[in-house]
């Protein structure tokens, strides 16, 4: 097992993905594709949305690891970084090959260092933000790549654009420092936070890490940051400090400068604001107060691309595009209206998305009765973030609890469940407790009725609800749930767990 660079041109080589079904893998193998990359991989039995990717771009992979899969010629090895010499056969066998191997964070980076580099950061955001920028690179036809670590509306439901090699914009994420890999010429902070706490040691610590990032921008390049966010101000008052070379630009109703928001009324189901340095309204056609500082971010984002292109700022042009962004993949996600039931769903594990997103979504909907699934996705974080789980629900008409969805990284912890329905109760007075989600499938078909609005919200696998409630309001399923059978449930946990580890 070899570590070396992957070299600037890829044509011909043959990289082998380990775990090719998760969304940062599917859209790097799309990126390795474009570039002249015969691509070949291997994940589990179980189907994901990625698995049409793959077979549309026609790259064969596995199903089912094997130390029989491995090609006779690989160049190179890319693994997700859910899998290991412990818990996977083929990366076992690779330890004892001389192959050059790179986990996924790895290789982006290395990815990231052909190109002018754009990182979107942040505990919570980057997303949404990621989203927006490369939807806006696609519209105005720049040459550029974008990865994101959701489907996207825009890109056909797929996690990456291939427009060009000239720029690139990525999600870059802050657990275990993995972004330290990326070669950033710009950087977006989209708010510091703590959380992923079984890996950090204190909010100071996780400080750290984002400094170190931005401290990789080379002389002259840019940090981004949401003034209206005490963790990135905070964070770059310190960088102005140690790196006075780097361009700040802050966005934010606090905000000095261009990208100072101010809101006008939502109108006709759209967000409606302006920025302070042009003349020009942006309408945005998703809920929520944060989508629009999200989408500050990525205009300021896509205005320093056509500057250093050379190219003239046509703020029209990016206000029609911004209008294309239909959303992201678990981001306040559409899923259907059914018997005049809405439908949603939402990734947000931590309280201050979590509040944003019901806040957005009464601004948006005032009229409907809302009613949130929650699932809280590890013990460490629900522990360490256990009153502001608490106090977060308060635009949710009706919410609904399950027990803690553990990960890899630990089985069990001092709170569970039934400790965050206690502590809630004292905020919110109609919360119901299911431990298992199939538990609240006949309590939901109860209680929904017409003009409600439905939304599972968390990392877990409570997402699933909402299916087989979908299903049941279009007439394909009767009242009993569907995920009784017990090895069906534990390849939807094993399928949840790599997820939650971004299976990148």
């Amino acid at each position: 097992m070899t570590k070396q660079l992957l070299p600037g041109n890829l044509k011909g080589n043959h990289i082998y993905f380990i775990g090719i079904k998760g969304t940062g893998m599917t859209a790097l193998a799309e990126i390795f594709l474009s570039r002249g990359a015969h691509i070949s991989g291997s994940d589990t039995e179980e189907k994901f949305y990625t698995d049409k990717i793959l077979e549309d771009l026609r790259i064969p992979y596995h199903e089912g690891f094997s130390a029989n899969n491995l090609p006779e010629k690989i160049d190179f090895i890319v693994h997700s970084a859910a899998y290991s010499i412990q818990n996977n056969v083929e990366m076992a066998n690779v330890s004892t090959m001389d192959i050059p191997l790179f986990e996924y964070t790895e290789a982006l980076g290395h990815l990231s260092g052909t190109m002018f580099s754009c990182g979107i950061a942040g505990v919570h955001g980057k997303t949404t933000t990621t989203s927006i920028a490369g939807t806006l690179l696609k519209f105005l036809n720049l040459p550029g790549t974008t990865l994101v670590g959701s489907g996207v509306a825009a890109f056909g439901g797929r996690s990456s654009y291939t427009g060009g090699e000239k720029y690139f914009i990525a999600e870059t994420c802050e657990y275990k420092r993995h972004f330290l890999h990326f070669h950033p010429e710009i950087i977006v902070l989209t708010n510091i936070e703590t959380d992923h706490m079984d890996y950090f040691k204190d909010y100071n610590d996780i400080e750290s890490a984002f400094i170190s990032y931005i401290n990789l921008i080379p002389r002259g390049g840019k940090l981004i940051y949401c003034s209206d966010d005490i963790g990135s101000s905070d964070v770059a008052s310190k960088i102005s400090l140690i790196r006075p070379d780097i361009v700040q630009i802050p966005y934010g109703e606090k905000a000095t400068g261009l990208y100072k928001i101010m809101f006008s009324e939502r109108r006709e189901g759209r967000n409606a604001f302006q920025l302070s340095g042009f003349d020009c309204e942006f309408l945005l056609p998703v809920p929520g107060k944060h989508i629009i500082l999200d989408a500050a971010a990525a205009i300021a984002l896509i205005v320093s691309i056509l500057e250093e292109e050379g190219l003239d700022i046509d703020i029209e042009k990016i206000s029609e595009g911004l209008e294309f962004f239909g959303g992201s993949k678990r981001r306040s996600e559409y899923k259907g209206e059914y018997k005049r039931i809405l439908f949603m769903d939402d990734y947000g594990h931590h309280p201050t998305e979590i509040a944003a997103t019901l806040k957005g979504l009464r601004e948006f909907y005032p009229n409907k009765r809302i009613i949130a699934d929650f699932m809280s996705h590890t013990y460490s974080r629900t522990e360490a973030l256990f009153y502001g789980f608490a106090s977060c629900f308060s635009d949710a008409d009706i919410l609904v609890l399950h027990e803690i969805y553990s990960s890899a990284r630990e089985k069990e912890g001092s709170i569970n469940g039934r400790s965050l329905f206690n502590e809630v109760k004292k905020h919110h007075n109609k919360v119901y407790y299911f431990h298992e989600i199939e538990d609240s499938f006949e309590f939901y078909t109860k209680l929904l009725q017409k003009n409600d609005l439905f939304i599972t919200i968390g990392a877990g696998n409570n997402w699933e609800i909402g299916e087989q409630l979908i299903k049941h309001y279009k007439g394909l399923v009767g009242t009993s749930f569907l995920l009784g059978n017990e090895s069906y449930r534990k390849s939807e946990a094993m399928r949840n767990d790599l997820s939650n580890q971004r299976r990148s």
